[in-house]
């Protein structure tokens, strides 16, 4: 057992007042964080250790009490000690919305969330946040390059190379800051929401929120790195929020214009970021659990780049030199 480990136990026992306790894996995660099952007089609760100095339990615990407060569905919070980052949460159980989207299934569930995402943009404070500025867009567009391009496939770009990258994202930084800005979860996805009783989904993993572009919880949800729609039925739910949104009070009718542009080049923002964040937890946490996941998600940038001169050069990038090196690099990779 490692000494987290035995430290969570050791606190969970004195919370509880019990004085033995079994833990279970709830969940992997991206992130530093571990989350752990616990079983207690017919129910069950969620530990999350969140070891400090790599992640922030007093960040999680502000925006999940200001969330709920709104009415959306984020975990109670039954003890907490922020010194040594440990958390004991309501458990949502396990109906994450990744194992239940299908055909039939996903208007409704998409509908949900989409109610809970206008609630977060129209009323979630976004004073206290961070803000996604240019220097925060462009920290996160360098991880396709040092992480993917570089760290995972070894490429060196030639001078043309460079010119089409950085032509493509200055073209997605500008259509960043140019948009309306709201409270973003920044990962609104099919990972993140559970089934829950009412109000549903539940919403997890949001403690990085920060104040930003108002198409990139939109973006992350319809076009998700974990689960793909035809473009049809996602532009279709996009223009649903769109008119939920004008509705709310985050948009205004006369930004139908330029709607779509921001929904297409925040979504390859997005891509791009998570690219380079799946490449990362490779080589750096020795996680290849998203190595697949790679493809689609930067399949959706080959699919935008054709509307935005600004972008056929990148996406020819991506499509004659990174996707081709990581399918032989996958190919060579001993199976995990």
């Amino acid at each position: 057992m490692s000494a987290r480990r035995a430290l969570l136990e050791d606190w969970l026992k004195a919370v509880l007042d019990r004085r033995e306790i079994s833990l279970t894996p709830a969940s992997g995660d991206a992130s530093f964080r571990h989350y752990w099952r616990l079983a207690l007089d017919g129910q069950t609760l969620i530990a999350m250790d969140a070891p400090p100095g790599l992640e922030d339990t007093g960040r999680f615990v502000r925006i999940a009490q200001a969330w709920r407060a709104l009415g959306l569905r984020t975990p109670a919070i039954h003890a907490a000690d922020r010194e040594r980052g440990f958390l004991l949460l309501e458990d949502f159980g396990q109906r994450l919305y990744l194992n239940a989207l299908d055909d039939t299934s996903a208007d409704r569930l998409y509908g949900d969330a989409l109610g809970a995402l206008a609630i977060i943009q129209a009323c979630a404070p976004t004073a206290e946040l961070p803000v996604y500025d240019a220097p925060f867009l462009c920290r996160e567009l360098d991880l396709f390059r040092q992480w993917l391009v570089e760290g995972l496939l070894g490429l060196t770009l030639s001078s043309g190379e460079e010119a089409d990258l950085e032509e493509g994202l200055a073209l997605l930084i500008a259509s960043a800051l140019e948009q309306p800005q709201v409270c973003v979860h920044r990962d609104f996805h099919s990972r993140n929401l559970m089934i829950t009783a009412s109000p549903s989904p539940g919403i997890l993993d949001f403690q990085d929120a920060v104040a930003g572009p108002v198409t990139y919880d939109l973006v992350s949800l319809l076009r998700d790195c974990y689960i793909a729609w035809p473009r049809a039925r996602v532009e279709e739910w996009a223009w649903g929020y769109f008119g939920l949104a004008v509705q709310s009070g985050i948009l205004r009718p006369e930004q139908e214009a330029d709607f779509l542009r921001w929904f297409d080049l925040m979504g390859a923002q997005r891509h791009l970021k998570a690219s380079g964040i799946f490449a990362r937890l490779l080589i750096r946490d020795g996680k290849p659990g998203y190595l697949g996941d790679i493809p689609r998600t930067l399949g959706y940038v080959l699919e935008v780049a054709p509307a935005y001169a600004p972008l056929r050069g990148l996406a020819a990038l991506i499509a004659d030199r990174v996707l081709p090196a990581l399918s032989a690099a996958t190919s060579r990779a001993p199976a995990t």
